[in-house]
């Protein structure tokens, strides 16, 4: 099954709905924003992952969203398992271990849900969103909500054990949500699978192995493919992300900073050139923000031994300031 993507389709929500950002009227408190750190790289061979969540926090972002109107709880951090051996065990590098981190944070992320919080995970490695998106589904399936997933990569995440040149497991997040996976990842949401393949939105993608890329047509999940996005306008971007959604709805944003053009946020571990360029990933989010349909958030794979005077991590800040300012529509 292949996606067409038709920006005339009617949406819910047009860019003219949300020409400014909206102030909180009296006596409108938004929803608390959880933080959660993930600090691992258990998902990849490569190492400084695990330490995005403390760049983030030495960098002010308590302070940078609180300052944004928002109430803020910073929940600490996941205590995982550390020093993994990086064995493939059935086609899957250290996959007892990515297992175990995914039940922490599914764990973490349902408990700030139950709480009418707003979870912001911070990763960590892209693994991780096994975890946050099982609970989020588990949670959106409680209280009776459709979800959509938007999923900011340049890659695609779509691999498996058969398809998968390196057996590493954070880039195949997406495919073991669909349910294309090992089971201890694939049933971690308690149904199988977590997600339908159009209940999600892959945008910036520039970097797909070819059998990943057969796999995507062949599951039907909408794509946006970064050479396509360049040249879009704003409304037309957002027109594909939220197509079909409504008010009430629960939008959760897997964000992984790999998606921005290594130009402008270079503190990755796999970089692609030619990406999303930070006012055009601006404008999106704060696009989202005005529809307050944005009930959690993953931030992923900023790496900062690769950053340059903070210039990926600042970066990263102020996307999340922008993204999380808005309303929250209960």
């Amino acid at each position: 099954m292949k996606f067409a993507f038709n920006a005339k389709l009617s949406q819910s929500f047009s860019a003219g709905h949300f020409t400014d950002r909206p102030v909180f009227p009296p006596k409108f408190y938004p929803p608390t924003l959880q933080l959660i750190g993930a600090p691992t790289d258990v998902g990849t061979t490569a190492s400084g992952a695990c330490s995005g969540p403390m760049a983030l926090r030495q960098a002010g972002l308590v302070k940078g969203l609180l300052a944004t109107g928002r109430p803020v709880l910073d929940a600490g951090d996941v205590q995982g398992p550390q020093g993994f051996d990086h064995k493939a065990h059935a086609g899957y590098r250290n996959l007892f271990e990515v297992a175990r981190w995914n039940r922490l944070v599914d764990q973490a992320v349902w408990q700030a849900l139950q709480c009418n919080r707003v979870p912001v995970l911070l990763g960590g490695d892209h693994c991780l969103a096994v975890g946050s998106i099982s609970a989020v589904v588990r949670h959106c399936r409680q209280r009776d909500r459709r979800l959509r997933v938007l999923w900011f990569d340049a890659h695609a995440d779509f691999n498996t054990a058969r398809t998968s040149p390196s057996g590493n497991l954070h880039g195949m997040p997406l495919a073991c949500l669909v349910g294309l996976g090992p089971d201890s990842l694939v049933r971690l949401s308690g149904h199988q699978p977590a997600l339908k393949p159009r209940q999600v939105r892959l945008l910036g993608v520039r970097s797909v192995d070819p059998d990943e890329s057969s796999a995507l047509s062949d599951a039907g999940v909408p794509v946006l493919h970064m050479q396509a996005m360049a040249g879009m306008a704003l409304s037309d971007i957002m027109a594909f992300a939220l197509e079909g959604t409504a008010v009430g709805d629960h939008v959760h944003v897997s964000f992984d900073v790999d998606c921005l053009d290594p130009t402008e946020a270079p503190a990755v571990g796999t970089p692609v050139a030619d990406g999303v360029p930070v006012q055009q990933l601006r404008a999106c989010f704060e696009y989202l923000a005005k529809t307050g349909l944005v009930h959690s958030v993953d931030v992923m794979e900023l790496n900062p031994q690769y950053d340059t005077r903070q210039q990926t991590t600042q970066t990263v800040l102020e996307l999340l300031k922008t993204l999380l300012a808005g309303p929250v529509a209960k």
